[in-house]
């Protein structure tokens, strides 16, 4: 159970989101929905560079596959990325990237 009461009873779901908006007007925060802290949660993840598959573990996807297209806007650099990464890999070995 991730929310119970003093008793270890489970919470009616409709307590818990009143605490969460509560919280939410307290912190001085945009209003936002339970759900988004998932959404946080990946997204945080992602630009830290915590691998997609583990991500997708994390939020019980059955694929990557969902993970990447529900937050491929997350990862807008991942190709200029790929190129710096392959420059670097040719340029430790001596090679110039285009001269073949």
């Amino acid at each position: 159970m991730v929310f119970c009461s003093d008793r270890g009873l489970p919470l009616y779901h409709s307590n818990v989101r009143a605490a969460f908006r509560r919280a939410v007007r307290r912190a001085g925060l945009p209003p936002i929905r339970f759900h988004d802290i998932r959404h946080t949660h990946a997204t945080l993840l992602l630009k830290k560079g915590v691998h997609p598959k583990i991500v997708a573990e994390r939020l019980g996807h059955s694929s990557v596959k969902i993970t990447l297209d529900t937050y491929s806007h997350v990862l807008p650099d991942t190709q200029a990325e790929a190129v710096k990464a392959m420059e670097k890999v040719f340029r430790a070995d001596g090679h110039t990237p285009g001269r073949g």
